[in-house]
């Protein structure tokens, strides 16, 4: 797992510590939403959001920790960690959707549920108390190994750890609630998880996690939208019927796409010194300049003479490359055929999980590739790879997987 922590807006391996007023352990209040969140921090939202909730309010979130998988990150979650606070926000690999909240040292987070207090570093989570304020429920599950009894609610786990003398009392579907030992104690919450209620399955740590699933989008919901890619003509979105081809102006992108959420200025392409046909001075800057589509993971590149588009940038926001968090995921798909149906029907399609090896596999071996450094030799994330094919370019960084794809016109 690799771990970045957070510094202004980059992420970097190492901060300096800082503490500022209203941070300490316990001072700041989160509401406990069962099978919903906690906090700002709901079930379902998009990495990009949490990441704009911790950014609105540095100040509460003074150390962030930002966790993954670099050799396969589709493997594990992309975890969000506040060690300040005692809790965990973990991200499905694909979607990139919050699908579970995992409060590993509950007197560190002063909750509140409904008017009550939970937690914190004054008030105790005792399974009476839990019992007391979130009312009666079914039986939970002990688990020997680790020593520790789940009690469930919908979207709610709570985890008590149980001592070895105590572990006869606490027999699946035997046990009286609210659970209170021979000598009168009560065991106090270790933690406590949050997850999608409508799913009606039980979750808790270790294997249980596993089980805690993203919540379905809404009907009609662009997060993610499935765009089809028709090499060297067109881009074509699938919950909204837009059909974006080579040479639209940017009046066509506006009514198709709505309005872009940045434009700006292309930097003069340090790739056409390895063209001898192209002999116009080379400048900082050039005419051409891009619509960015941050929310779609899209960026288009307009001619600065014509102002028709003539390029399409995909991103994956894969964890690891010096865009991530810039841009939502986008969901292309190429499928490579003779037509469309016979490529489904083969299975010769690209997407953003298809790693390099099976791209390879699919369109054939290319040339050498060229080295792209994010324009900063001090990037964290290291130098990605550029590979060029008819119609298309796959930058692709050192774990294998696909950061952008770029599509042109041969």
């Amino acid at each position: 797992m690799k771990d970045y922590s957070k510094m202004g807006d980059k992420s970097t391996m190492q901060r300096t510590r800082r503490r500022l007023e209203g941070t300490a352990m316990g001072s700041t209040l989160f509401d406990l939403k069962p099978g919903v969140g906690i906090g700002p921090f709901y079930i379902g939202m998009p990495i990009c959001d949490a990441f704009g909730k911790i950014e609105q309010n540095p100040n509460v979130y003074d150390v962030v920790h930002v966790k993954y998988y670099d050799e396969d990150p589709l493997k594990l979650d992309v975890v969000i960690s506040f060690p300040d606070h005692g809790f965990h926000l973990r991200f499905d690999p694909w979607s990139q959707r919050l699908r579970l909240i995992e409060i590993y040292d509950v007197k560190r987070l002063q909750m509140r549920y409904g008017t009550s207090m939970i937690g914190g570093p004054s008030t105790l989570a005792t399974f009476v108390a839990v019992y007391a304020l979130f009312g009666p429920t079914f039986p939970g599950a002990y688990d020997k190994e680790r020593g520790v009894y789940a009690l469930f609610y919908p979207g709610l786990t709570f985890e008590f750890p149980i001592p070895e003398q105590y572990t006869d009392c606490c027999h699946d579907g035997e046990v009286a609630l609210p659970l209170e030992f021979p000598d009168g104690t009560t065991p106090v919450t270790c933690r406590i998880t949050i997850y999608d209620k409508s799913s009606d399955k039980k979750v808790g740590v270790g294997k249980l996690m596993d089980r805690a699933s993203v919540p379905p989008l809404a009907p009609g919901s662009l997060y993610m939208e499935e765009v089809h890619v028709k090499l060297g003509k067109e881009l074509c979105f699938t919950v909204g019927g837009q059909h974006i081809p080579f040479g639209a102006s940017p009046q066509d992108v506006w009514t198709e796409l709505g309005r872009p959420c940045g434009i700006h200025p292309k930097q003069v392409d340090q790739m056409v010194i390895h063209s001898a046909s192209d002999l116009r001075p080379k400048t900082t800057l050039c005419g051409d300049y891009f619509y960015n589509y941050f929310t779609r993971g899209l960026d288009i590149l307009f001619d600065g003479e014509t102002h028709k588009a003539k390029k399409f940038v995909l991103h994956t926001n894969y964890p690891g490359h010096a865009d991530f968090n810039s841009y939502i995921k986008s969901n292309f798909v190429i499928s490579v055929g003779e037509g469309e149906a016979e490529a489904n029907r083969g299975g010769n399609k690209i997407t953003p999980s298809t790693n390099w090896e099976q791209v390879k596999e699919i369109l054939g071996e290319c040339g050498p590739a060229a080295i792209q450094t994010q324009g900063s030799t001090s990037n964290p994330f290291g130098s990605t790879y550029v590979y060029g094919y008819k119609d298309v370019a796959f930058e692709v960084m050192k774990n294998g997987y696909i950061a952008t794809i770029t599509l042109f016109q041969s």
